[in-house]
């Protein structure tokens, strides 16, 4: 199990912290690669899906703290990665 980060409320204890080992703070089963969302949103897109599936998506963005509408583009952004052809 890994230990807390502590709360660090100034950016001078933020540096000071990333000055010394924080290998005891990870947990490699818990770590996934962030992404950020920097590309405007420029199209809309109306999609009817079932009451299931959209309660399976909200419950889900709810536990990873992200909104659904992210956690969809999140989704799509994913299957497109592994269909993509290689070389």
């Amino acid at each position: 199990m890994s230990k807390r980060l502590p709360k660090l409320k100034r950016d001078q204890a933020v540096e000071k912290a990333l000055e010394k080992d924080l290998s005891a703070y990870l947990d490699a089963d818990n770590l996934y690669p962030a992404t950020f969302e920097f590309a405007p949103k420029s199209k809309i897109v109306n999609l009817r899906i079932s009451q299931e599936l959209f309660s399976a998506v909200k419950k889900v963005s709810t536990m990873r703290g992200i909104p659904y509408q992210r956690y969809i583009r999140e989704a799509l952004e994913q299957s497109l990665k592994k269909r993509r052809p290689r070389g």
